[in-house]
């Protein structure tokens, strides 16, 4: 994560660079004491994490919306289950609204124990929390009184105001089986999270089935990816042939201390625009 006084700047020039989406990283708290291992480094360390400033992504969205026009800004991923489902359909809906649909929701469990103790939330239940969240999103979002009874969540009759007319995506991430099946069967797209280069293709194959399983392989859907394919050009368009609509491009490992400079940073957009986007 950088500095938050660069976001603006960072997000101004993305746009005029051709960037098509904006991440936003979610992060609530760094635990003192803490042995759970993080799922996307080779040791499982998560001290990078530690004094990282972390924006809340319905704070940070919607002023970085105000100084842009196009760029749509995507959640990736905003840890779901720990939140109340009403509030963050309205949350959305408000960002969605005043950004002109510039808003993609990208959702995930969170890996950390830790998060959902520290909200109260149980820790146990959380995949079968988040599949009825999806759902009371998308009907609170209808625009008409929705109502919900689950396992999870009872949720009496209402409606919200305003909501957008261009429903907003709900993106899902994860590398697990189960986070695959869930983006699948109720997902506009899947945010995939890195990692080992080579099971990227068996995700995509997997995803693929599954989505056929599930008869929604004719049903729009983004796929967005990190890999290092997305930046060369003749990469970007191998991973466009194998299903992929997005590819997620950072210039710096996120993983070590961040020691470029704003204009390094700027530079590397704009080189980045002028050599791949513009060309694609």
């Amino acid at each position: 994560m950088v500095e938050s006084s660069q976001l603006f700047t960072l997000a101004v020039e993305a746009e005029r660079a051709g960037f098509a989406s904006f991440t936003v990283p979610d992060s609530l708290c760094y635990p003192e004491h803490s042995d759970t291992r993080y799922p996307y480094t080779g040791d499982g360390s998560r001290e990078f994490l530690e004094d990282k400033p972390f924006i809340e992504p319905f704070v940070l969205i919607p002023a970085l919306a105000a100084v842009t026009e196009r760029l749509r800004f995507t959640t990736f991923v905003l840890k779901l289950p720990i939140r109340d489902p009403v509030l963050v359909a309205k949350q959305a809906a408000s960002i969605a609204v005043l950004s002109h649909d510039r808003l993609g929701l990208g959702v995930g469990l969170s890996p950390w124990p830790e998060d959902f103790a520290a909200t109260g939330v149980a820790w146990k239940g959380r995949g079968g929390r988040m599949d009825e969240m999806i759902e009371v999103l998308r009907g609170c979002w209808s625009g008409d009184y929705y109502a919900f009874q689950g396992a999870h969540f009872d949720v009496p009759s209402l409606k919200i105001c305003p909501v957008t007319k261009v429903p907003i995506p709900i993106l899902v991430g994860g590398h697990s089986d189960a986070a695959l099946r869930r983006a699948a069967r109720l997902g506009d797209g899947w945010t995939h999270a890195g990692g080992d280069p080579t099971e990227l293709d068996a995700h995509l194959a997997r995803l693929a089935g599954l989505r056929k399983e599930y008869g929604r392989e004719n049903v729009p859907f983004e796929i967005h990816v990190i890999s290092l394919e997305g930046f060369s050009v003749d990469g970007a368009r191998r991973l466009a042939d194998r299903g992929v609509t997005d590819c997620i491009v950072g210039f710096r490992n996120a993983y070590e201390k961040d020691a470029t400079s704003l204009q390094q940073k700027v530079d590397a957009i704009r080189g980045f625009g002028e050599r791949v986007i513009a060309r694609v």
